[in-house]
């Protein structure tokens, strides 16, 4: 190439770069609704702070040491959640891999050959090769740029896919361990019933055996009795697979997990709500579905690029000589520069049909973004909803069942006094057994419904600048 050459092509070259401009649509985030406040919130004043949940892990504010405990064992050890981290860094290092293409690719070649004619060496002729060449797509029309933006935007999407992986594991745990301290809550109130209905059956047949009840009654005791028993059993069973559970969330074999039974605290945190804009700053996979619009709309460019030419700039500066001693003299130096373009002239409209699934595509992401946000507004407004009248439940379930441990003590008193039959007994011990379960229910109802209802709000997670 001659030498006047190089500078018209570093010319031509600086002038594409500089009239180069990203093709394809500027990313803005698609509309949501405009809400100002959650309807079944009106008149509701939280206890917490408005910024409880973002100081530290939303399980503390249930007050459960064995829970916090299991819960940092999540992070740690959860599977689902190691597979969300593996996806988290197989997305950086693809935005690495997509920002590199933006800069040139330097290669060093090197080799050497002998070659002749017939058995002769001295007819034989050596040859030595070295040399430095670069090659670099300039992006002109914004494509690599898109695609390294793309691919930045699909590893944020990955780190609140990996956010939302570990709420999801945590609330599924929190859930669990719950219904595990509700059943032993379970357990140990069925214990003091079976001991009521034991001791109700040696009344029948003590009464039995003096002549003053029938067989019948003796009967209806121990029939109540072995439900009894049996509901114990099923307890056990139900307990177990939810020990189970937690297990498999924490990390660890089943067989090598075990969770002893203690005293439930039944505490209900007051859950701070905030206004609807937060919920969308605040839930792993609003944003997911967010960044995924950005990579969709970043498709568009990288589509729409191709109606224009594709440009190339290389070089290269090489050494050859016959002696590897005359390789680095400045008489054996050889080098090149070059541009090159490509444009597609005729593709029967492949190019436009990409332009058009890709737009396709960005419409469908607009969609599933927006369908995540109002599943996230219903799922807060059921979960409030569940609140309020999950409160008011429990103390209607606690006046039941207070009235109904009377009425059990008046009817075994008047049974014991001849006034009543034993049916009447069975019917007033199952009202006050179930009364008694349906409280423990109702109190164990909203405490899962606080998980819910926090996991609804993004736990404790934050978008990153």
């Amino acid at each position: 190439m001659h030498p006047t050459l190089t500078p018209r092509l570093m010319a031509i070259a600086l002038l594409l770069l500089l009239g180069g401009c990203a093709v394809g649509p500027d990313y803005q985030r698609p509309a949501t609704p405009d809400l100002s406040s959650f309807k079944e919130a009106q008149g509701w004043v939280p206890a917490a702070p408005a910024d409880a949940l973002q100081r530290g892990p939303w399980w503390q504010l249930f007050g459960d040491p064995v829970l916090d405990q299991l819960a940092a064992q999540v992070e740690v050890s959860n599977q689902n959640v190691a597979a969300a981290v593996g996806a988290y860094a197989q997305a950086r290092a693809l935005v690495r891999e997509q920002r590199a293409s933006l800069f040139p690719t330097v290669t060093l070649n090197a080799g050497g050959n002998r070659s002749g004619n017939g058995d002769s060496s001295a007819s034989a002729n050596s040859n030595y090769q070295v040399g430095l060449g670069a090659s670099w797509e300039p992006d002109v029309w914004g494509r690599l740029g898109r695609a390294a933006d793309g691919a930045a935007a699909s590893a944020q999407a990955s780190a609140a896919d990996l956010a939302s992986a570990t709420l999801s594991a945590q609330g599924e745990l929190a859930v669990n361990y719950f219904s595990l301290r509700q059943t032993d809550a379970q357990k140990a109130l069925l214990a003091s019933t079976l001991t009521g209905f034991q001791r109700a059956l040696e009344i029948t047949q003590n009464r039995y055996e003096a002549g003053i009840s029938p067989k019948t009654d003796v009967l209806q005791a121990q029939t109540q009795l072995a439900n009894a028993q049996a509901d114990a059993a099923g307890l056990q069973r139900q307990r177990a697979q939810l020990e189970h559970a937690i297990a498999v969330l924490v990390g660890q074999a089943p067989g090598n997990f075990s969770l002893a039974p203690a005293a439930w605290n039944p505490v209900v945190p007051e859950v701070p709500v905030g206004v609807p804009s937060t919920l969308l700053q605040r839930r792993p996979d609003i944003a997911a579905a967010e960044r995924r619009v950005a990579v969709a709309n970043g498709q568009i460019g990288i589509a729409q690029s191709a109606y224009y030419p594709s440009l190339n700039l290389s070089a290269s500066y090489g050494l050859g000589a016959s002696r590897v001693a005359d390789l680095f003299s400045a008489s054996s130096s050889v080098w090149a520069l070059g541009l090159s373009a490509a444009q597609a002239l005729f593709n029967a409209g492949a190019t436009s049909a990409r332009v058009e699934g890709s737009e396709a595509a960005h419409a469908q992401a607009v969609a599933r973004y927006r369908q995540t946000v109002l599943a996230a507004f219903q799922g807060v407004e059921d979960q409030l909803a569940a609140t309020r009248v999950l409160l008011l439940q429990q103390d209607l379930r606690r006046q039941a069942s207070a009235a109904a441990d009377q009425v059990e003590q008046q009817v075994l008193n008047r049974y014991r006094s001849g006034q009543v039959g034993y049916s009447d007994v069975i019917t007033a011990q199952a009202t006050a057994l179930s009364a008694r379960r349906a409280l423990v229910q109702a109190m164990a109802d909203r405490q899962t419904t606080a998980v819910a209802l926090i996991q609804s709000l993004g736990g404790g997670w934050q978008v990153q600048p």
